[in-house]
């Protein structure tokens, strides 16, 4: 049996919102954790991705009057065990861009989910994802469209970087920024009701 109470989302992407939403679920509010999200010394791209969103859901749960569930996630992108910047910069997204061009990458997403009690669940979601061998006039293209900027990696699989994705092996929602059935199954597993 589930419990009603309120569902804060700890993030401030309107594409996780937006992924939420697509399964019938609406968050009562949305609170993004303003963390250093800089990878501790020999840290893994995994045990980042888990760390991060471990720690945003807890800091925001830890602001909360009135207990609720609260959902945060968190994003990396690595090739091997080099984890890409969440490009900030244009020539961040060509750095980016040029290392992934013609080869194999994973996107890792961490979710993490708290209950009104404080027990925390959380896993992290493996994709893996081949990219085409991209030209100098494509690369130039998708920097000057600006929609690498804020992303992990640099690029956004719901946009014109979906057509350089020659494999994928995995969840598409997670490499989006959510793994909705893992996320699913991370809020029923606590105690949420799930429409």
């Amino acid at each position: 049996m589930g419990v009603t109470a309120n569902l804060i989302l700890a993030s401030a992407s309107p594409r996780r919102l937006a992924l939420l939403q697509q399964i019938g679920i609406v968050p009562d509010r949305v609170m993004a954790a303003d963390l250093d999200e800089t990878p501790l010394k020999l840290e893994t791209p995994r045990e980042l991705a888990g760390r991060l969103s471990r720690a945003k859901a807890n800091a925001v749960f830890a602001t909360l009057e009135t207990p609720g569930f609260v959902l945060a996630a968190d994003t990396v992108v690595c090739v091997g065990r080099r984890i890409l910047p969440k490009a900030e910069t244009d020539q961040e997204v060509a750095d980016c861009l040029k290392l992934l061009s013609g080869r194999n990458h994973r996107v890792l997403t961490g979710i993490a989910v708290v209950a009104p009690g404080g027990r925390v669940s959380a896993r992290v979601v493996a994709t893996r994802l081949g990219f085409k061998r991209l030209s100098a006039v494509e690369l130039k293209a998708y920097v000057a469209s600006g929609e690498g900027l804020g992303k992990a990696g640099g690029y956004g699989i719901q946009g014109i970087a979906g057509g350089y994705v020659i494999q994928l092996v995995g969840s598409y929602t997670s490499v989006v920024g959510l793994p909705l059935y893992e996320t699913r199954c991370l809020l029923e597993g606590a105690g949420y009701t799930v429409p």
